[in-house]
């Protein structure tokens, strides 16, 4: 029991479920089960699938997540940006609708699910690192305006071909204004400001169910479907059928790129917000278990003619107001959406696609990260033109592109930055034996002797970096003829940095300069003895504090 309470977190709070959580994971489960139903359909279509794809991905997958999965609160499901990749990455191979679209989407469900799986049982959900958090927010604020501007063929009644190009989009649809459908813009915009209002009057209103429902019943009273306005149509009821996806090799080579970026980009989108309730609710929440119940949720929305799914911000911020306690609360939203797919398909007839519309351009909105462009304008300027990259990398090319881009972009500069990493020349604060930047305070410099501080890891690619500011600097006062290095700040020191170290000092040896050290971590302590350097450097150049190494170097004069 114990092994299956490590591996399967059900075990370890079902037993243990009190009544008193019992109302508020019924009343969370029904209002994200009414949240869900008309935001199902919609990202379905956004993801150029039928609707009722979207309400499968929202029954099974919900289940084997809350019995895998460690988050009490978080809401899996289909949500909008996992919808905008997946007919970015499918769109490219086949025909939005067709057969082997539908195909290739279950296929991709698989390939994340068994991506995700296999990064939290070899624990690798530290490779999610990579995506520097400038990345996510340029990325996701691109891809929802891409999202956004996708939907307008649905809210003005116009024929526009599928794209990521927003330009095109509105380009197309300024050039075709005269034959936009007035009703159906009129829905949309109804569509728009319901939710809106509903939203700012309280996050608990189901707001997409009640607009879906204001909306169908207008154009089933007015027959509006028969004078243009485009609706769902026919949607087949019963729950999902099992079936092995069926796939030839050159499918997976095609769509791998596409795979690893939901697998990842749905991973950071769920962890972030499960995170930040969890501490909220003071708990922890396990990253490799995240990624185990989400690929295992993944698979079997692939093994049930599902796209795939992973946690979403605005239901999982829905459920946790709503009072979930426990993982219960999203097998109650499951039951009622396979409910929903048994008996009342037939309501969905009459719902007009301008809604749907309307309901995926409010969900996004709030992806648009406003805040972290202010932010990191103020904070860390060289962040924001990361992020700005990312951003026009997305827009302008693709959203595939822009993503691997960004990651990219961000090891380059991580590692420009460490191979110039920022460093300062120490001197004493007067009557104190501590040591400080010379450029933020007005310290005490000793003649004759250089103390500098690198803050970085000492190797190979800021090795000539290192030599370099030492060349600078004792050329700029030849009278130096002792050089102390505070390695407080270095924590690694690699096997091309410790040449580097034996270099300089036969070099600075030749001109009678000595080498001091003050303030090794005994990781980097213990490379220097195997080395060698230690031991030629001498115990007597080597002190816990830099007070002492300078100390030692004057005497030395």
């Amino acid at each position: 029991m114990n092994a299956l309470k490590q591996w399967i977190p059900i075990f370890h709070w079902l037993p243990n479920y009190q009544k008193r959580d019992l109302q508020g994971d019924v009343i969370a489960g029904v209002t994200v089960a009414m949240m869900l139903i008309p935001q199902a359909m919609s990202y379905a279509l956004l993801a150029g699938l039928d609707p009722i794809i979207g309400l499968y991905a929202s029954i099974l997958p919900l289940i084997v997540y809350a019995v895998f999965g460690t988050s009490k609160q978080l809401a899996v499901g289909p949500v909008a940006m996992v919808a905008l990749l997946v007919t970015s990455g499918v769109g490219a191979i086949a025909e939005s609708g067709s057969q082997t679209y539908l195909q290739l989407t279950i296929t991709l469900a698989l390939m994340v699910g068994v991506i995700q799986l296999a990064m939290g049982i070899f624990r690798l959900g530290f490779l999610t690192n990579f995506m520097s958090h400038p990345v996510i927010s340029g990325f996701t604020s691109a891809a929802a305006l891409i999202i956004a501007f996708s939907q307008l063929k649905h809210i003005v009644g116009l024929p526009l071909p599928r794209t990521e190009n927003i330009l095109e989009v509105i380009t197309l649809t300024a050039q075709s204004f005269a034959e936009i459908h007035g009703i159906t813009f009129l829905i949309g915009l109804f569509g728009i400001g319901v939710l809106l209002v509903l939203k700012k009057i309280s996050p608990l209103i189901p707001g997409p169910m009640v607009a879906v429902i204001l909306a169908t019943v207008i154009v089933w009273y007015f027959d509006l479907h028969e004078v243009g306005v485009k609706i769902v149509g026919d949607v087949p009821a019963g729950l999902p059928p099992f079936q092995f996806p069926s796939f030839e090799v050159q499918d997976i080579t095609a769509l791998l790129p596409i795979a690893l970026t939901i697998s990842f980009v749905g991973f950071m989108e769920s962890i972030a917000v499960a995170k930040k309730i969890a501490q909220e609710k003071r708990y922890e929440i396990e990253s490799n278990k995240e990624l185990v119940g989400l690929g295992l949720a993944n698979i079997v929305a692939a093994f049930f003619k599902a796209m795939p799914v992973t946690g979403g911000f605005s239901r999982t911020a829905v459920n946790n107001n709503a009072g979930a306690n426990t993982g219960l609360a999203a097998i109650i939203t499951s039951i009622l959406i396979a409910i929903a797919s048994l008996f009342f398909t037939e309501l969905f007839y009459y719902i007009p696609k301008a809604i749907l519309g309307s309901i995926i351009v409010v969900a996004v909105f709030s992806l648009v990260d406003i805040n972290e462009i202010k932010h990191l304008f103020k904070v860390k300027p060289s962040d924001l033109l990361l992020l700005i990259f990312t951003m026009l990398v997305t827009l302008l090319i693709g959203v595939v592109e822009g993503i691997f881009s960004g990651i990219i972009a961000s090891i380059i500069w991580f590692n420009i930055r460490t191979t110039r990493p920022h460093y300062a020349v120490l001197g004493r604060l007067p009557n104190t034996q501590e040591y400080r930047n010379q450029k933020n305070y007005n310290v005490v410099l000793e003649p004759n002797v250089l103390t500098l501080r690198f803050d970085a890891q000492f190797y190979f690619g800021n090795v000539s970096f290192l030599k370099e500011t030492i060349k600078k600097h004792q050329q700029a006062d030849a009278n130096i003829q002792s050089i102390v290095m505070d390695a407080s700040a270095i924590n690694q020191l690699d096997s091309s940095a410790d040449t580097a170290l034996h270099e300089l000092v036969d070099d600075y040896r030749q001109r009678n300069i000595k080498f001091y050290f003050s303030c090794v971590k005994y990781p980097v302590l213990e490379v220097m003895k195997r080395s060698g350097f230690y031991q030629k450097l001498g115990a007597g150049r080597f002190f816990l504090n830099t007070h002492l190494a300078v100390e030692a170097a004057k005497s030395d004069l």
